[in-house]
């Protein structure tokens, strides 16, 4: 059987762009010979479409872009799985995550989805109904089980801990399915590809019978997708491999039924964790770049914003955000803005200049000491008899984000945020100034990785200036100020948010890392009282296994400490 594997970039709520895509691959895949043609999860309303699913308006038009799609000719010379919202008058929440099988002018069937996941970003179970379990239809006399994401991810031989109690695949092939077909909407985290990869081979060859797994690719908010679309035979072995990080369409011929079973295997599989700094090889940051350009070009795509402003202080990250945003938006279309203060160091200004040119984006240059000046006469009554602190310094970074903001506003561009995920997760940043926004860039970065990522930039040639690399990191809102002021060394605290975000280790154990028992208490501190000002923060493109966003779900009052 041939198979195509569309690798679709949709959009939330865009149902006639996004059935437009779809016929406009499947008369491809017919003018390719292929039988069935293969679409990703949610492909008609776009993923996620989150609360929109509450409202029966959405639904009911986007079942109607679905049927309109199903009378197309196309669908008489191929068939087409297709991720769609499916309402239902029964009890529960009323919709399933379906996948319609189309052909002959209609909707032949419907698989779905078995398998709805509740963790990180995901919360199916507050808008869909799982279904009992898989469907399989029937394509050319072959019997084709149709499942959706999640349905693959609980392979009881692959994974040491499940989080569901049946295996929707295992089942299909026991109750005759001679292929397995997977429509997807997998998000991108920096080791899950390799892991997915790992994961559907060991499926196929677990089950017997070749397995066709197309996958989202594109950006979604805070979520990007990274496609790499494949098919296995069923020896695990890979077929066909589509590309990563961009729209892709291929033909992949399958030979449906089944074969004896390998026998049991156990890999160690776990939750894909991001490998530290120091073991991040260049194509892990190669695919990390990529997956941040495409989050920042769809982002500003699907919201209306063709170009980008963010403030160049001459550390290394605005200089890697600048570096990102050229590659998303053009060099043409980016800005960046040099705000000098009094604190602020000449070789500060040189470096943000020089990047600039080097990127070939717009630069400007807007000194602050004015409006500081001017907000501290204003206040000085008001402080009289107070000493100077932060305050002082966080008037100078809010001067600056209402800057940016009134740049932004009058020429249409987006404000990208520059902060990192170790000041992010410490609170190490100002709310209403550099945490000014509409997109959190690198806000998943941990600093480590940053410094890693901005090496790989400078691979064949200077980019970011080699100081701003070197040098060490400060926010410049004080005299002689440097972050280890505040800030435990980078190594150290991001040793400590990753094993307390990602690894989810008690106190004690993160100890046992050998992080002193004082650091890691601190920095667990910070974390917890700094939860106000990330639930302010502008969205953040997630890339790693837990970032500080929407799968974050902490109390700000609360009474827990360390």
């Amino acid at each position: 059987m041939k198979i195509a594997l569309c690798q679709l970039d949709t959009t939330v709520g865009a149902f006639a762009r996004n059935c437009a895509a779809i016929e406009r691959l499947a008369a491809r895949a017919a003018g390719a010979g292929a039988e069935l043609a293969l679409f990703p999860e949610l492909a008609v309303c776009g993923y996620p479409p989150k609360d929109f699913l509450l409202l029966p308006d959405f639904v009911a038009r986007e079942v109607a872009a679905l049927e309109a799609l199903a009378r197309s000719a196309v669908f008489a010379r191929v068939a087409a799985v297709v991720g769609y919202a499916e309402p239902h008058s029964g009890p529960g929440a009323g919709v399933y995550n379906s996948a319609a099988l189309l052909a002959g002018g209609r909707v032949v069937a419907s698989g779905r989805k078995t398998l709805l996941p509740t963790y990180d970003v995901f919360d199916e179970g507050r808008y869909f109904d799982a279904a009992p379990g898989p469907t399989l239809v029937d394509v050319g006399g072959v019997r084709v089980a149709l499942t959706i994401c999640e349905d693959v991810w609980n392979d009881k031989l692959f994974w040491p801990h499940r989080r569901y109690a049946s295996d929707p695949v295992e089942r299909a092939v026991a109750e005759g399915a001679e292929l397995v077909v997977n429509v997807s909407a997998s998000p991108y985290a920096m080791g899950k590809p390799a892991l997915r990869r790992k994961m559907l081979a060991h499926s196929a060859r677990a089950n017997g019978v070749p397995l066709a797994y197309v996958n989202l690719v594109g950006g979604n908010d805070s979520l990007v997708f990274d496609g790499g679309s494949m098919a296995f035979g069923p020896d695990g072995t890979v077929l066909a491999e589509a590309a990563s990080f961009r729209e892709d369409f291929l033909v992949v011929e399958v030979k449906p039924g089944r074969v004896p079973r390998s026998g049991p295997s156990r890999p160690d599989a776990t939750l894909p964790l991001a490998p530290p700094a120091s073991e991040l090889t260049p194509p892990d940051l190669e695919g990390l770049f990529e997956a941040l350009v495409l989050g920042t070009r769809d982002y500003a795509k699907k919201t209306g914003f063709s170009g980008a402003v963010l403030g160049l202080s001459g550390g290394i990250d605005s200089a890697l955000t600048a570096c990102i945003a050229a590659q998303a938006f053009g060099p043409n279309r980016v800005t960046g803005v040099a705000m000098p203060s009094r604190y602020t160091a000449a070789m500060s200004n040189d470096d943000a200049r020089t990047l600039a040119g080097n990127l070939g984006i717009g630069f400007e240059t807007i000194p602050i000491e004015p409006m500081v000046g001017a907000f501290l006469a204003q206040l000085a009554s008001a402080f009289a008899g107070k000493p100077r602190d932060v305050t002082e310094e966080n008037l100078q970074a809010r001067v600056r984000g209402s800057l940016l903001m009134a740049l932004s506003n009058k020429f249409g561009t987006l404000l990208l945020s520059t902060g990192n995920k170790s000041e992010l997760g410490t609170g190490y940043c100002t709310l209403y100034g550099d945490m000014a926004g509409g997109l959190a860039v690198i806000g998943d970065l941990p600093k480590t990785v940053v410094w890693a990522l901005s090496r790989w930039v400078n691979r064949a040639r200077e980019v970011i200036p080699a100081r701003t690399i070197e040098r060490p990191p400060t926010a410049e809102l004080r005299e002689n100020q440097t972050d280890q002021d505040s800030l435990p060394p980078y190594d150290v605290l991001d040793t400590v948010l990753r094993a307390y975000t990602e690894e989810h280790l008690t106190f004690e154990e993160i100890v046992r890392k050998g992080v002193p028992a004082e650091t890691v208490r601190r920095v667990l501190g910070l974390v917890v009282r700094s939860e106000y000002k990330r639930r302010q923060a502008a969205p953040t493109l997630k890339v790693t296994a837990r970032a500080f966003g929407e799968g974050w779900r902490f109390p700000i009052a609360h009474g827990y400490g360390y």
